[in-house]
């Protein structure tokens, strides 16, 4: 799985996964091989690899290699049931403080429901109804009987996402931003976060147009008409809902990408699970990770690199018509990778 280096390869770490992970990470290392090579990899285990090694999901081995290079490509992770284990991604996205979840959404394959889809959502990563401040209160015989959630967001933690989201929207040349709330009901968590949003967005006017959405209409308007959408930013769990919303808008998670990015450390990744039931059968869908790439080589510069490698997806998607069984194809991930690599070069 190493890649051939090259005198200005930039530094990453390289998280293989469970389940179909190994299969796409190979894949992709393979692809930007064809590419140039622009990352030295430093391989690290982590999830259910991890554990059988060292006892733990995400080991202090993996964890000080990101800490070094600041950058990873993440395979998709198992968090195992029981055990005590908390979710891999979220214990990465604390250990990092990578505030802001990227998820872009655009159709690669015409044809379908929904044509020329290119939106963006933005997703606030550590605070919400996910900061896990839960508890039961119990009544009479039973100790669960009720059970209460707190949510958190805070004034920074809103400005730092909503600026995030219009500063994305400057740099890529985005024409709007849709600020997602329920500020009709919860008053106070998502009030402050829209309240905080909409003065960032007075520091914008001119370069970028602001508008506002409560959730639940957002969510219809998202299946209705998609194209009034170019940018969305939101709360952590509203984020989590629509961000899979908008990847079914342009064929499903096998085609979603995503990104982790903080001060710290930016990771990238598939967003789709590990999906055991087709591990080592060689037909997994590489896509996602591959556009998590181009991500990648988005966030460090490599623009001409990223350009590229878009350019191959879509002529081997829609050119060569070469397409994994998630696609209605019969390409394995080989053929999906060669056919990629053939275009590279």
């Amino acid at each position: 799985m190493a890649a051939t280096r090259t005198a200005n390869a930039i530094p990453a770490t390289l998280i293989p996964g469970d389940g179909i992970g190994p299969e796409i990470v190979s894949a992709a290392v393979e692809i930007l091989d064809a590419l140039g090579a622009p990352f030295a990899w430093d391989v690290q285990p982590g999830g259910m690899a991890a554990i059988e090694k060292f006892g733990d999901p995400l080991p202090q081995s993996l964890l000080d290699s990101i800490r070094r290079t600041r950058l990873a490509l993440k395979g998709p992770l198992t968090t195992p049931v029981g055990g005590g284990f908390r979710s891999v991604n979220v214990r990465l996205r604390e250990e990092f403080k990578l505030y802001a979840n990227l998820r872009p959404a655009r159709t690669l394959i015409p044809g379908g429901r929904y044509e020329d889809i290119d939106l963006v959502l933005v997703r606030e990563n550590l605070e919400g109804l996910y900061v896990g401040f839960e508890h039961y209160i119990p009544i009479g015989d039973d100790p669960q009987a009720a059970a209460i959630s707190s949510g958190v967001n805070t004034r920074a933690g809103s400005r730092r996402i909503a600026e995030f989201a219009f500063d994305y929207a400057v740099k890529n040349r985005r024409k709007k931003v849709t600020i997602v709330h329920k500020a009709n009901v919860l008053k106070a968590l998502t009030g402050i976060f829209l309240e905080t949003a909409r003065e960032v967005a007075k520091r914008y006017e001119g370069r970028v147009a602001a508008d506002e959405r409560i959730v639940d209409a957002c969510a219809m308007q998202l299946v209705l008409d998609p194209w009034r959408f170019d940018v969305i930013v939101t709360t952590n769990l509203f984020g989590d809902i629509l961000s899979d919303e908008i990847a079914g808008l342009v064929g499903g998670l096998g085609m979603a990408p995503g990104a982790n990015i903080g001060e710290e450390a930016a990771i990238f990744e598939a967003v789709h699970g590990s999906a055991p039931d087709i591990a080592g059968q060689g037909v997994a869908n590489p896509l996602a990770l591959l556009l998590a790439a181009a991500m990648m080589l988005d966030h460090v510069g490599r623009l001409d690199e990223a350009t590229r490698l878009r350019a191959a997806i879509d002529a081997v998607l829609r050119e060569d018509r070469v397409r994994t069984a998630d696609l209605g194809g019969k390409a394995t991930t080989k053929d999906m990778t060669q056919a990629i690599v053939a275009r590279l070069r």
